[in-house]
């Protein structure tokens, strides 16, 4: 969820003008590690107030660029959530464009996390698609989260509809580190290792 990230937590942001609020840069690389493939899926976004701004690569499609605009909202305070709906442009392997949504519920330590999008392929209606990315974690530390995963995307197919598997990770400040593994104890199982990098507010 795409994500996928992982520092898993994405902050609920106070309600604020476009005008005052901070810039909030995220980057994260994702490594698909498979029997007879890998995969390099870095992702960047940028947040200010109601505003997201997002760039993938890998992530639709091979060799596929995707560029995202998006509206924030968020707040809470024990409960903590944003809630993003997005729209996308995509070119490369697949031409097209994709309406989005990512979702991010907090409460004592619960993370739910989910990104989707609808691939709509503008030379071959065959080819759109849905995405989602969804992790349910739970962080007893600041520092530390594990918990479920759950994925649907075409950069790898098995006989399932979706891809499930296990999720843990940790951070330190800006950096953070999590792993994936998916279909354990199947015959196609494999590996997401996820580095993100939180910039200092701008």
């Amino acid at each position: 969820m795409v994500a996928f990230y992982y520092s898993s937590s994405v902050s609920a942001q106070k309600p604020d003008t476009l005008t005052v609020s901070k810039w909030h840069h995220y980057l994260e690389n994702d490594f698909y590690i498979m029997k007879d493939d890998f995969i390099f899926l870095p992702i960047y976004s940028v947040d200010k107030g109601w505003m997201h701004l997002e760039a993938r690569y890998n992530y639709e499609d091979m060799n596929t660029f995707s560029a995202w605009f998006g509206y924030n909202f968020s707040g809470g305070n024990k409960f903590q959530y944003t809630i993003t709906p997005m729209l996308g442009g995509i070119v490369g392997h697949t031409n097209g464009m994709a309406p989005g949504l990512k979702l991010d519920f907090q409460l004592y330590g619960f993370e739910f996390s989910s990104q989707s999008e609808y691939v709509v392929d503008v030379l071959d209606k065959e080819n759109n698609f849905f995405y989602n990315w969804t992790d349910f974690t739970y962080s007893p530390l600041d520092w530390l989260w594990f918990g479920l995963s759950l994925q649907r995307t075409r950069l790898y197919k098995t006989d399932l509809e979706f891809q499930y598997g296990l999720v843990g990770g940790g951070g330190y400040k800006w950096f953070g580190l999590s792993g994936y593994l998916y279909n354990l104890g199947l015959d196609d199982p494999y590996l997401i290792l996820s580095m993100s990098f939180t910039f200092p507010e701008q």
